[in-house]
């Protein structure tokens, strides 16, 4: 049965946990990288869908090519970054259920012929699996700073040519320089964004 958390941790994966956009310049190992996923993995999808792919950007080549794609206003942030994360998703990701769910072997023919349900599907998945992934992020002591502002064509052109992958966000990976915050922004109130019917 599942408990609550206490207040520090809630404080270190919600409430007082900052988007980043200055990096100290501290690395993040490939054992880091590899716990992030496994424990980003178990998050719930539809049927078991899974369909988040991350390519881990830190080469000075893959960093470059990735620069060429991003807003002016992301560019510092993506540089100065100790890892990029392209968080993306499979559109064939059907084709991996009689894995991920096997208690229903067919259920790819549900996407193959209905385009529509299947990028519907996809993008609100790995969407889902991309807030797993930024709670991980979070859980491991690291810092993150997700971001919206690039080419999504040329993201796709320059590191998924000829797959089925598109990417859904770009997601700066490492240790947070807290010289680099602002104010933090506020939040609807409960009265403002809910209603209970």
């Amino acid at each position: 049965m599942t408990q609550p958390l206490d207040s520090r941790t809630r404080e270190q994966l919600l409430t007082h946990a900052r988007s980043q956009n200055a990096w100290l310049p501290r690395p993040v190992s490939d054992e880091a990288l590899r716990e992030l996923y496994e424990l980003a993995k178990w998050g719930p999808t539809s049927m078991n869908c899974s369909p988040m792919r991350v390519t881990f950007v830190r080469s000075t080549d893959a960093r470059t090519r990735l620069l060429s794609a991003v807003s002016p206003g992301n560019v510092e942030k993506v540089r100065t970054a100790p890892v990029v994360a392209i968080v993306a998703h499979d559109t064939a990701f059907y084709e991996q259920l009689p894995k991920l769910f096997p208690h229903r072997p067919n259920a790819g023919d549900l996407f193959r012929d209905r385009p529509a349900l299947a990028d519907q599907t996809c993008l609100r998945n790995s969407s889902l699996q991309g807030g797993y992934f930024i709670i991980a992020v979070r859980m491991l002591g690291l810092d993150c700073g997700p971001l919206s502002g690039f080419d999504a064509g040329l993201v796709n052109s320059l590191f998924f040519e000829g797959t089925s992958l598109r990417v859904n966000f770009l997601c700066c990976l490492g240790y947070g320089d807290p010289a680099g915050l602002f104010p933090r922004s506020p939040r609807f109130d409960f009265e403002e964004a809910c209603v209970i019917v």
